[in-house]
């Protein structure tokens, strides 16, 4: 079943609907199995996957053997099986890498994405719609008629069948948009969602990682632990994950680089990892040198039109004692 989905008609970069429902077909997940599943994810990735339980998510990444993200993503547990949720760009490099090291564990990795719908919720009536669907969610993750609700503060993802999407979609009385809308929630979240042309590019601490709880410093080994802890505990990363927004003439992607205006001309200052768009004006969140000023004018590169400012992260990037 295909459900029918609609380009949102109004400025999602400034507000929200007292109830959106987005069709987030940009993610993907990953099912991991297998008598030793959890423990073989638990030393490839920063999140400490042992002690997650089925009323928690977190966030994570999965490094290179250089402390390079290949992925980053949401992971959570039901029974047996562990979950990974990552934009779906991404999702065959790290199902791949996964798979190579895998062969030496009782440890099955498969996509499912194919067999799953995955829902956004967001809005002021957002929780209540969810608890007239499924009663009251106050856990972080919710398995409850064949559907998993994943909660994050006021907005909901519902992972579950095609059917039962189809059923909330129709309950909530509110079209079905495309991801945007909700893409442009999680850069305002400051959320890193890396795509492929990022892939093995940057450590987690350049994009923020620590910050969400994504990076546990107490875990035993993992790939790319040595590279991380340096950055932690001798310093040297020199990049952070920032919010940028404004307007733009030529189209930005993943592909676009960020130029800092100064009276002197343009310097080089970064790169996007994920950006939305609505009629001219743009969103997104970038990697830029971790001491830019909080009132720095940027620019998309050789994009004379363009106007960037700086948005004020959600979190602190102070480092906690």
């Amino acid at each position: 079943m295909t459900l029918a989905t609609t380009q949102p008609h109004w400025d999602y970069l400034a507000s929200t609907p007292d109830l959106l429902v987005s069709n987030l077909t940009h993610l993907g997940l990953i099912e991991i199995t297998g008598e030793q599943g959890k423990t073989f994810i638990h030393g490839q990735v920063t999140t400490d996957i042992v002690s997650l339980t089925e009323a928690q998510w977190r966030w994570g990444a999965h490094c290179d053997p250089k402390g390079k993200m290949i992925a980053s993503f949401r992971t959570y547990t039901i029974a047996d099986s562990l979950f990974v949720l990552m934009p779906a760009a991404v999702l065959p490099l790290s199902l791949a890498s996964w798979q190579k090291y895998a062969v030496f564990s009782k440890a099955e990795l498969t996509d499912i994405s194919a067999n799953q719908v995955i829902l956004g919720f967001a809005g002021t009536k957002a929780a209540d719609f969810i608890e007239q669907q499924f009663g009251q969610i106050s856990e972080e993750v919710t398995h409850i008629d064949a559907s998993i609700i994943l909660k994050d503060g006021d907005r909901f993802m519902v992972i579950s069948s095609s059917e039962k999407a189809q059923q909330l979609v129709t309950a909530s009385t509110q079209p079905l948009t495309s991801s945007q809308p909700w893409q442009a929630l999680e850069i305002l979240s400051g959320y890193a969602n890396i795509d492929d042309k990022h892939s093995s590019e940057f450590v987690p601490q350049m994009c923020n990682l620590q910050a969400v709880n994504g990076i546990s410093f107490e875990k035993g080994c993992y790939m790319g632990q040595e590279t991380i802890a340096r950055m932690k505990y001798r310093g040297g990363n020199k990049r952070a994950l920032y919010i940028v927004s404004g307007s733009a003439s030529e189209k930005v992607s993943s592909d676009t680089q960020l130029e800092l205006v100064t009276d002197d001309g343009f310097l080089r200052a970064g790169k996007v990892l994920e950006s939305v768009e609505h009629n001219g004006q743009v969103l997104m969140t970038a990697v830029l040198a971790n001491d830019t000023q909080a009132d720095a004018k940027l620019r998309v590169k050789d994009d004379c039109q363009s106007e960037l400012i700086i948005v004020q992260l959600p979190y602190s990037l102070e480092e906690k004692t």
